[in-house]
């Protein structure tokens, strides 16, 4: 599989990179997003899910879990799973019916929610390097590795 890592300068960097990687993603992915606290995942998101059309405020669904966002060609969900006390609160809110072939789901902390979530197709991995942040890309799948192929050669 093909991975593939660079740096970002700062916070407008994060959301252009979610643009290109927007650009690049099939309906029915799933995309796992780790870092710690502040590394960038909820930016990254934002830059996907504008990407993917979006033209409001991307909000972080950190107390509701998931925030969906209806678009043209797809839905894109957004889950914050840092404040999951249990992985079986992710089968008593119908969480499996999120993942079908016409949604693209970004979860962020996913270790959260471990042997309740499908297979990710792509996970994102951000860093600190200084000021800067380092995102590494690392496909689990065909597709994902596909999606990593088209991310660096149009960034």
């Amino acid at each position: 599989m093909n991975t593939f890592t660079t740096l970002l300068k700062n916070e407008d960097a994060t959301v252009s990179m979610g643009k290109v990687i927007a650009q690049s993603l099939s309906p029915g992915m799933t995309i796992f997003l780790h870092g710690d606290l502040g590394a960038g995942k909820t930016t990254i998101s934002r830059g996907i899910i504008q990407g993917l059309g979006h033209e409001g405020r991307v909000k972080s669904p950190t107390y509701t879990l998931v925030e969906p966002y209806e678009l043209a060609d797809v839905t894109a969900y957004h889950f914050d799973l840092y404040r999951l006390a249990d992985p079986e609160e992710l089968e008593f809110m119908g969480f499996r019916d999120y993942f079908n072939d016409k949604a693209v789901c970004l979860i962020e902390w996913p270790e959260k929610g471990q042997d309740f979530l499908p297979q990710a197709d792509l996970e994102l991995y951000l860093t600190y390097v200084g000021e800067q942040r380092e995102i590494r890309f690392k496909p689990l799948s065909n597709l994902g590795n596909e999606t990593v192929k088209k991310i660096e050669s149009n960034y």
